[in-house]
This record gives C-alpha cells, sequence and structure tokens, in this order.
C-alpha cells in the first residue's frame, strides 16, 4: 500500500464529509466515531459529488437521489443506486506537529483488508 498525506485529523469535523483529491482521486473523506473512511466521490447511480451528501453514522446519503453508501464497504444500502462505490485504506499517524490522515488512492478489493 502507498499511503499519501491527505489533511490533518483536526480539519475533519465528525459526521460531515469533505471533499479531497488523493494522488489523482477526487474522494469523500469522512470522520466518524468509528474511524475515518475514505470513498469515491462521485455517486455510481448519478455521477454526482458524494462529499455533498448527509452523513449519518457509517453511512454516506447522495444528496440528488437519496441513495446511501456503506461507508466501510462502498455497498449501496438504498435504491436507486445497485453499484457499489469504490473505498480506500486510511490511517492516521502522528507527525510531531499532530495527527495527519493518510489514504491509499488504490481502490480496496473485497479481499483487502480495509485497515
Amino acid at each position: 500500500m502507498t499511503f499519501l498525506a491527505a489533511c490533518a485529523l483536526d480539519e475533519l469535523v465528525e459526521g460531515k464529509a469533505v471533499r479531497l483529491t488523493v494522488g489523482d482521486v477526487v474522494m469523500a473523506v469522512v470522520r466518524t466515531d468509528d474511524g475515518v473512511f475514505a470513498i469515491n466521490d462521485r455517486c455510481s447511480h448519478a455521477d454526482v459529488s458524494l462529499s455533498e451528501g448527509e452523513v449519518e453514522g457509517c453511512t454516506l446519503e447522495c444528496w440528488l437521489h437519496g441513495s446511501a453508501f456503506d461507508l466501510r464497504t462502498g455497498l449501496p444500502l438504498t435504491p436507486p443506486a445497485v453499484r457499489p462505490v469504490p473505498i480506500y485504506a486510511t490511517r492516521i499517524v502522528e507527525d510531531g506537529a499532530g495527527a495527519v490522515v493518510e489514504i491509499d488512492p488504490t481502490p480496496l478489493t473485497p479481499e483487502k483488508d480495509q485497515r
């Protein structure tokens, strides 16, 4: 895995998605009680930005048609989306100035571990 610095942990507000570009990939990055998650920023149903959607727990809902995606797996939880959205491995590291979120911009596959 190749992790790249994405942002400072304190830049992420819990329960709110932030649009970040890591490598060449545009992602919605979300801090929750369960950790920090990165999911591709494009809804698999309508090709709109997921980072503009609402977060509830580990779910990110697309603002346009209401498809909800599991931040841990990328799987759609509600229609109209039926295809998953790629997710990315995240980690939090201390860099001396504080905690930094690092993300691997290579999409995870089911056989790869997220964390």
